[in-house]
């Protein structure tokens, strides 16, 4: 049985709701874990997200050749927006948005390739996957923490489609940054939505992430499901989370330190 990405966006969608109606003025105002950006601006960027894909906004992004600078644009045309308008637009347009990537589910429709600024093509049904990483991870890693908050708890089918995505961008998004692969690398994950996948290099310089062993493999590296949006998107050094290496450690320590997802 294959992931729920919709069902799995509106429970994201409502812890993000449920965490940002309890936040104080001072909370809105403090320093978030994603450098640069308060509290408010990473709502403020989840927002420009949920309401750009009902926009001009969203051609926008897919010819972009810089998404992070894009983002920074977005949280700066919001900066003066109060709270409770940044959330009001938010509740609005996250609302309006399982909808819309249920149409990317459709059969034909969900393998159409989407084009994303500089970070590959991905089937439009991965578009749902795309939008619960980014609410995951920014809820659970740059919101809770910096304000001493415990996070939501999370599921299966959410953590299912944020790997699925994170994943995805491994392939494409650090296709440069890995062009060194000659050999396979085996990656487990643990915990929730957890499994084994290949990292392959193939011809062309292009990587494939496939599930299951991988022939040839020289490296195996092991670690928590929930902690890889942590480390591999640099927010805190891959070294400092318990990550099992076995094999050729030198290849596959090569391998983490290239790996940065956007």
């Amino acid at each position: 049985m294959g992931i729920d990405r919709v069902g799995a966006l509106r429970r994201e969608r409502e812890d993000v709701l449920a965490f940002c109606r309890l936040l104080e003025d001072d909370e809105w105002k403090a320093p978030s874990g994603c450098a640069g950006w308060s509290v408010q601006d990473v709502v403020a960027h989840m927002t420009a997200t949920v309401h750009g894909v009902f926009t001009p906004w969203l051609v926008k992004l897919m010819r972009s050749k810089d998404v992070e600078g894009n983002n920074d644009v977005d949280v700066e045309v919001r900066r003066g927006r109060t709270p409770a308008e940044l959330l009001a637009e938010y509740e609005t347009w996250s609302g309006r948005l399982p909808a819309l990537m249920q149409v990317g589910q459709l059969p034909g429709l969900g393998s159409v390739p989407f084009p994303l600024a500089e970070l590959g093509r991905y089937p439009m049904a991965l578009m749902a996957s795309a939008f619960i990483f980014d609410h995951h991870t920014h809820l659970r890693h740059d919101l809770a923490p910096a304000l001493g908050r415990s996070s939501p708890p999370t599921d299966e089918g959410r953590m299912a489609a944020g790997l699925e995505w994170l994943l995805a961008l491994l392939a494409q998004g650090c296709r440069e940054a890995l062009s060194f692969m000659d050999r396979p690398v085996l990656l487990t994950l643990e915990g929730l939505g957890g499994g084994t996948w290949g990292v392959v290099p193939k011809v062309g310089g292009k990587i494939r992430v496939e599930p299951g062993p991988a022939v040839g493999a020289v490296a195996h590296i092991t670690g928590l499901a929930e902690e890889v949006p942590v480390w591999a998107t640099k927010r805190q050094p891959w070294r400092d989370h318990d990550l099992k290496l076995e094999g050729d450690e030198a290849y596959a320590t090569r391998f983490l330190d290239a790996v940065k997802i956007v």
